[in-house]
């Protein structure tokens, strides 16, 4: 890597409007990197013989870019005459994640926030468990810890305002988030109109937010605190005039038509806006199974949206999904075996069926989808299992993840055509079940496996068969 990086270095005397960006992928699952330099503009840079990109960016402007590579994503920060390079390994994509050339201190920086924001939330039940007093000593304290390592880091490092704006919003909004989702975690579903109990200057920090920071649109703090913000406004809307002890229902259709106008109406920018709109309209109708207020939703979501594409992708969805609900026949869609045999789903489905999606990506979620399903074929031999693997790298490297996890490669597939197979089944997540009887008809599609709806749809499933 090292000669690679000093022979960069020399293309930094160029015009300041330029920038370059390059890097070195270990154990890459496929042969580019994708650069997302505006909403309208992506760039595939291939790597070479040696797993190595390269790009001069013109015009440069100071910004958040996002890089894709093998079905993950992480985000660098150009400004004009940076010289950026990265060296990564797929195994441990984020962790190993390193930066070099003009313009990395910056970017180490934030590679490591963002670290040590993830470590951070795993502890989020823990936290929950303080009281409300308890829980803001501990973000204050948090906070001023940050702030006053940023603080050193400038000392030694002097950077842009940019730069300095994007690292100092980074903590305050990771800080916000924290109140935001807060209620939810601490009263519970079945306690949530308790949030009004909550001290009175709880929320002061609501008198600072942007919600129209345009350099903040891709990054993941600051969306992630936005839709948590407007799940909690909406809250305010869902108590009104109801049950004070009333059960808290996400799906609730006032709940969720509050959120999109909430969003509507305090954000501007139309890349932002549109995103936190298509994020609440998919929630909410995928797991809305009442077609009158799937229609009061999308109604909503359309007359706010401006973008075109967006409104195409979300009625579509609609259409799909309707095409899922319970009593439907499943839709047939071309699968792949590990022989590379093509098969149509339809054709494997004669017995009640578990339908599983799995992605290297999400490790852990995979080995306990693949024995929890064994388990139930071993109790119910009747039982049929397909596993589908969504990942976006060539078919090796889905073989040898099975490989390596001795897994039985029975029943296994892929998509042959992968965004039509997502797009047909509708797939949310790896955490998406689908349950079909013998006949290939659809018991239920929105399932989680570790749910209680999942048991009561599996006890369907089996009495059936």
């Amino acid at each position: 890597m090292s000669v690679f990086v000093s022979g960069c270095m020399d293309t930094t005397y160029a015009p300041e409007d330029h920038a370059y960006f390059g890097g070195e992928i270990i154990n890459p699952k496929n042969n580019y990197v994708t650069l997302h330099l505006a909403e309208d503009q992506v760039d595939t840079l291939f790597l070479d013989e040696e797993n190595r990109f390269f790009k001069k960016i013109d015009d440069v402007k100071s910004g958040l870019y996002a890089f894709l590579h093998g079905g993950e994503y992480q985000l660098v920060l150009l400004e004009p005459q940076d010289s950026v390079m990265l060296r990564l390994n797929t195994l441990d994509f984020d962790e190993s994640l390193v930066f070099t050339g003009i313009g990395s201190k910056k970017n180490n920086y934030l590679i490591k926030s963002f670290l040590q924001d993830e470590s951070e939330d795993k502890k989020k039940s823990t936290l929950f468990k303080m009281s409300p007093e308890e829980f803001e000593d501990y973000l204050n304290s948090k906070r001023e810890e940050k702030k006053e390592h940023l603080s050193l880091f400038l000392e030694k490092y002097p950077s842009s305002e940019f730069f300095k704006n994007i690292a100092e919003a980074n903590i305050d909004y990771n800080n916000y988030y924290y109140r935001e989702v807060y209620p939810f975690g601490y009263y519970g579903d079945s306690k949530l109109v308790h949030f009004k109990d909550l001290p009175e200057h709880f929320y002061d920090f609501r008198k600072d937010i942007n919600y129209n920071f345009e350099a903040l649109r891709e990054y993941a703090t600051y969306n992630r605190f936005l839709i948590a913000h407007f799940n909690n406004l909406a809250l305010d809307e869902y108590y009104k005039n109801t049950d004070q002890h009333l059960y808290f229902d996400r799906q609730s259709l006032k709940y969720n038509l509050k959120k999109l106008e909430l969003i509507d109406s305090l954000v501007n920018v139309d890349a932002i806006k549109n995103y936190l709109l298509k994020v609440n309209i998919r929630e909410s109708i995928y797991m809305n199974d009442d077609l009158d207020e799937t229609k009061q939703l999308l109604a909503s979501y359309l007359e706010k949206s401006t973008s075109e594409i967006d409104k195409k992708d979300v009625n579509n969805l609609v259409t799909r999904l309707n095409r899922l609900k319970p009593g439907e026949p499943i839709p047939d869609v071309t699968l792949v075996n590990v022989m590379d045999e093509p098969q149509n789903l339809k054709s494997l489905i004669d017995k009640p069926t578990v339908i599983y999606f799995w992605s290297s990506n999400f490790d852990l979620n995979h080995k306990n989808l693949y024995y929890r399903t064994k388990k139930l074929k071993d109790r119910y031999p009747d039982l049929n299992v397909i596993a589908i693997n969504i990942n976006d790298e060539n078919k090796m490297y889905w073989k040898n993840t099975l490989k390596r996890n001795k897994f039985s490669t029975q029943n296994e597939y892929r998509f042959e055509n992968l965004g039509e197979g997502m797009k047909t089944l509708v797939i949310n997540s790896v955490y998406t079940i689908l349950l079909v009887d013998s006949s290939g008809h659809i018991i239920s599609s929105k399932n989680s496996l570790y749910s209680k709806e999942f048991e009561n749809n599996f006890e369907k499933l089996i009495a059936q068969k």
